[in-house]
């Protein structure tokens, strides 16, 4: 240790806190919050490293008199929050850091300054911990070393990215992307909700797909149908069911005897007698919609043999199914639903879910990275629709052999969009159900989370409570704020009292796959989303700009971009 850095000695000692005395006026006017400093450990061939977390100078009262005022002398005292230990090889002058305190320092053990080469040195050591490190950038206190993440850790333990408008978010996820795709095998999803991140496209690994709209049909290629017979009963009577209705539990029963039936008939017909003896109502087999309408409609009108002979009366359903019928019919002719209610052949065939998993969960011939843009999907349905897939990829990789189990990420883009805190409704809450439990559970599966938000007050706590990692950028307003600062761990301090005053593409990065809690300037992408804020004030000086407007009517109209 160069003791022109020593800036003091340590006076108290708490589990992850010390307080240093500093003598000296200049090493104090150095020092600055959240620099990293080294104290001698108790044990040989280890320093314990911390983050300086507040500078205060005080007043002390050495004596008083009756007649005179009291003599005051000025103590220098900083206060230093502990984060690991510095450990050198054995028979090596090479370090290793480990987020772990062996020992606390003593007292009148010398703390140290780290700048310089021994700064330099320190984050290189940070940085070649890892044989296959996830680069996200430079720290911003040693610019020249690389910002390093165990990329194993990051995805096992689910992650959140959040920042505010205009603060790099996108920039963020764009550039994990693009280094995630130079990897051979990259299997990832991520939910695109406005198309921002189709530039991607270009990168190596990555396929562009898109939930059906209104024109397409299931010849087009890259697209996405979710036939409603892959919704779960839950889901369905959610997106069919009106609750307020006092006739709900009979439609309810109906429907749910009738999807059965249905499914028997296709498993009969594709002689899939296995499969039969034990499937349940959530297994995904197709099953035509018309049919359980044409069934609907009878069961409503249905007239029944009355007590006495030659009369008639109305069945036990009559007029029970009116007002469901009405509300299946009109969502079945709802152009928007064109992804859930084709009636394509196709869509039904009992093979089409094998073709639908590959696309999802495919990780060869150049489609590790699907981008899957939903921003043709209704937004009051969106919550259900983004719910199914992560169900879907959740349930194939559960019910997948171990051996050959692939691991897959989520990057969830806006996801205080569809795993909201609060919920307004059955579609909302089975959505969020999905997502919860990918969230508890899907670390055992091979999925991993990537929770993307510019809101991170507006998404569901428990969601957020299950991920351990943190990269976090510019957050002005104090409700995101203050869910970011209890979700930090409690030993550092004020670290996040920065998140109003980051610089754009700056993040502050915590975690299980950060050695070090670290403030880093994100490297910028080399192929951009499409998300650039608008300079307003430079385009409306520009003149004769051509307009939009009627083409935009025209395909407001029609749905369809």
């Amino acid at each position: 240790m160069n003791m022109e850095s020593l800036i003091g000695k340590v006076q108290s000692v708490d589990t992850g806190n010390v307080s240093v005395k500093v003598d000296n006026e200049e090493s104090l006017n150095s020092v600055q919050i959240n620099q990293i400093v080294q104290i001698r450990s108790t044990k040989t061939g280890e320093k314990i490293i911390g983050l300086v977390s507040k500078i205060m100078r005080k007043a002390v009262a050495e004596k008083i008199d009756e007649k005179n005022d009291p003599d005051y002398i000025v103590e220098n005292v900083i206060r230093i929050n502990l984060v690991g230990t510095l450990i050198e090889k054995s028979g090596t002058e090479k370090y290793i850091f480990k987020r772990t305190l062996n020992t606390v320092p003593s007292i009148n053990a010398d703390c140290f300054l780290l700048q310089g080469n021994e700064l330099s040195m320190f984050m290189n050591t940070l940085s070649s911990n890892s044989e296959n490190p996830l680069t996200i950038g430079k720290y911003t206190i040693s610019e020249e070393s690389n910002a390093n993440l165990d990329g194993n850790k990051f995805f096992q333990r689910h992650a959140i990215i959040v920042g505010g408008t205009g603060s790099g978010k996108s920039w963020t996820v764009a550039n994990i992307l693009e280094k995630a795709t130079k990897l051979c095998s990259i299997n990832s999803v991520v939910f695109d909700l406005h198309g921002e991140y189709k530039p991607l496209g270009k990168l190596k690994n990555t396929t562009l797909l898109k939930i059906a709209g209104p024109a397409d049909n299931s010849s087009d290629k890259n697209v996405i149908f979710l036939p409603y017979w892959l919704l779960s009963y839950e889901e369905i009577e959610s997106l069919l069911l009106d609750r307020s209705d006092s006739n709900a539990p009979n439609q309810s029963r109906v429907l749910f005897d009738l999807i059965i039936n249905y499914k028997k008939e296709i498993l009969k017909k594709e002689n899939k007698q296995d499969i039969l003896n034990n499937f349940t109502i959530e297994s995904p087999i197709p099953y035509k919609i018309s049919d359980v309408l044409n069934s609907l409609e009878k069961l409503d009108t249905e007239m029944v043999q009355g007590s006495k002979a030659g009369s008639d009366k109305q069945g036990p359903l009559h007029g029970k199914l009116t007002r469901f019928i009405q509300r299946l019919k009109s969502k079945e002719a709802d152009k928007r639903l064109n992804f859930l209610f084709n009636s394509e052949e196709k869509l039904l065939h009992y093979d089409w879910f094998s073709e639908l998993a590959n696309n999802l969960l495919d990780f060869g011939n150049g489609k590790g990275l699907k981008i899957v843009d939903f921003s043709e999907v209704p937004s009051d349905i969106l919550p259900l629709i983004t719910g199914l897939v992560g169900r879907l990829i959740f349930s194939i990789q559960q019910w997948m052999e171990p051996s050959k189990r692939h691991p897959i990420a989520l990057f969830c883009d806006e996801a205080h969009l569809y795993i909201p805190t609060y919920i307004k409704g059955g579609i909302d809450e089975r959505g969020l159900q999905n997502f919860e439990r990918i969230a508890k559970e899907g670390r055992k599966y091979g999925i991993s989370l990537v929770v993307i938000s510019q809101r991170p007050s507006d998404v569901n706590k428990t969601v957020l409570s299950q991920c351990s990692n943190f990269v976090a950028m510019r957050l002005t307003n104090p409700e995101d704020q203050n869910v970011i600062k209890r979700l930090f761990p409690d030993n550092l301090g004020d670290f996040s009292e920065m998140l109003p005053i980051l610089d754009t593409g700056e993040a502050l990065i915590v975690g299980d796959a950060s050695l070090l809690p670290s403030r880093v300037i994100i490297d910028k992408p080399t192929i951009k989303p499409d998300s650039a804020t608008i300079n307003f004030w430079d385009e409306w000086n520009v003149p004769n700009k051509e307009k939009g407007i009627l083409l935009a009517v025209e395909s407001l109209r029609k749905q369809q971009k």
